[in-house]
């Protein structure tokens, strides 16, 4: 890339504002936060979900959903 390149550029933002707007909305927190509590399961069942990688915690918390416990 050339210096007249460089400087005929525009923020990332200006050049492409809806995917801008749409990586600055999913940062941060949910809106409504998700109450923590401490559960006691099997080491290997722990092993298993950590096994499946970075939200693994959200994985159970969908498999129990869909037990539909209670």
């Amino acid at each position: 890339m050339t210096g007249e390149q460089i400087a005929k550029g525009k923020p990332f933002a200006e050049a492409f504002p809806d995917l801008a707007e749409s990586i600055k909305r999913g940062r941060g927190r949910p809106p409504v936060a998700v109450p923590q509590i401490s559960i006691r399961l099997e080491p290997a069942v722990i092993e298993k979900f950590k096994a499946t990688g970075k939200g693994w915690q959200a994985r159970v918390n969908d498999v129990l959903k869909k037990a539909k416990v209670g």
